[in-house]
């Protein structure tokens, strides 16, 4: 199997790159193309996901992942969060941009020619890239399939509803949210409520889901109590044709831990990528 890490691929929009990994066995056999998003406060090297990216290869599949520009990674140290000023300039159309320009990279690659069959490409969201990828599948017809992780059905229910803390925050410009694992205080400006209310209907994932004719898999843990299962439930019921699969016991993280020291991958993960291999290959 080869593997090729932290790609630096171009962005269109500005000068931060998007570290990408590719996993895939080099044959010159075009393979189905599966494009794996992080989630929030998340980025392509966490737990176990080098494991599962393992697992699609070798299944005959073109894995590739990446880092959104603006998680707060830097080329330099892309697992922890050095660039706290990008992190606080992050928001939801800059990541559909890095996704956009993700795509056109791969598809357009002459690298990787003979390795992709450009005709079918999955995208696969955990979390909050869940809903960045439903909103993107329902816009770039090259999508072939779609598979949420714990997935968000909703990113405007995030935000504070009250008025007094929205306007404290726009006042002060900046509010700040705890990294349990790095102690770190990561901003959000406010231009990430701004963005979203500008763009609202687009990033209503609810809109997205109600567009889908794509084959659409769901995936939720039983025991999640960051993405509770009513939202894998909702976006079920937006598009009656998707499958919605709960997985007893499972948590928000599939069961992961950061670091991921053993050499498997942990059980509700496996079941995870299992699901999503067998959705794609359509087994």
């Amino acid at each position: 199997m080869t593997t090729e890490l932290n790609l630096q691929v171009k962005n269109t929009q500005h000068n931060k790159p998007i570290l990408t990994d590719v996993f895939y066995t080099k044959n010159n056999i075009k393979k189905p193309v599966v494009i794996f998003c992080h989630g929030y406060k998340g980025y392509k090297d966490w737990g176990a996901w080098n494991l599962a990216a393992t697992e699609f290869a070798n299944n005959k599949l073109f894995f590739l992942k990446f880092n959104f520009s603006h998680n707060g990674g830097t080329v330099e140290n892309p697992i922890d969060f050095p660039d706290l000023e990008a992190f606080g300039q992050n928001n939801f159309t800059t990541e559909l941009n890095d996704l956009e320009d993700v795509i056109s990279w791969i598809t357009n690659n002459t690298e990787y020619k003979g390795e992709i069959d450009s005709t079918n490409i999955t995208l696969i969201g955990h979390s909050r890239g869940g809903g960045t990828i439903t909103i993107k599948a329902s816009e770039n017809k090259q999508i072939s399939n779609l598979i949420s992780w714990a997935g968000v059905s909703d990113f405007g229910a995030r935000f504070p509803k009250d008025e007094k803390i929205l306007q404290h925050w726009e006042k002060e410009g900046v509010s700040y949210i705890e990294n349990s694992r790095t102690k770190q205080q990561m901003p959000h400006y406010f231009q990430f409520y701004t963005n979203f209310k500008e763009n609202e209907a687009r990033l209503t994932i609810k809109n997205a889901v109600q567009k889908l004719n794509i084959p659409h898999l769901i995936i939720q843990g039983e025991k999640d109590d960051v993405v509770l299962p009513i939202e894998a439930k909702k976006l079920h019921s937006w598009n009656p044709k998707s499958t919605l699969v709960i997985i007893k016991e499972m948590n928000h993280s599939l069961g992961c831990l950061q670091p991921w020291n053993d050499s498997k991958m942990p059980v509700h993960l496996a079941e995870v990528v299992k699901q999503s291999i067998d959705f794609i290959l359509k087994k």
